[in-house]
């Protein structure tokens, strides 16, 4: 496989644990859709239904899918500002240079502010619960005679 952007031939390599096939020239690196998912679950612990949507519009770019050949796309990753490329045809991203560490760091992100809002959602339904209970209720009606 070659490079999408300086033609180079990929190797394998590592990177956060995983297998992925590099440049080592630009130090861009090409992703499978599994590869991806394993990269996030690196950080991310409340699966795949929690992460959103990873691709909403994308625009063809003049890269090449290094499996298939075919244009490649940019999109942003999950709405965020870090934009990326795909093989419309599925076989992959194109991420350049530490874009996999970038994906990390959003996806700690992510985790940590669904954390927040699920915490918030049981101290919310914690208090709901309070004040309809016959005791807060009762409290509340004596008050008031």
């Amino acid at each position: 496989m070659k490079c999408p952007r300086c033609k180079t031939d990929l190797a394998p390599a590592i990177r956060h644990k995983i297998k992925v096939n590099a440049c080592p020239s630009c130090k861009g690196m090409w992703l499978e859709r599994l590869e991806l998912e394993q990269l996030e679950d690196e950080v991310f612990d409340f699966g795949e239904h929690a992460k959103g949507t990873l691709v909403t519009d994308s625009t063809p770019t003049t890269d090449r899918c290094p499996e298939c050949n075919a244009s490649l796309s940019r999109f942003r990753y999950r709405f965020y500002d870090l934009e990326m490329e795909l093989c419309e045809n599925q076989h992959g991203f194109w991420l350049e240079a530490d874009e996999d560490t970038r994906v990390l760091e959003l996806m700690k992100r992510e985790e940590a502010d669904l954390e927040r809002k699920l915490v918030a959602e049981d101290r919310w339904a914690a208090t709901l619960k309070r004040l309809h209970s016959g005791s807060f209720v009762e409290k509340l009606r004596d008050l008031f005679r």
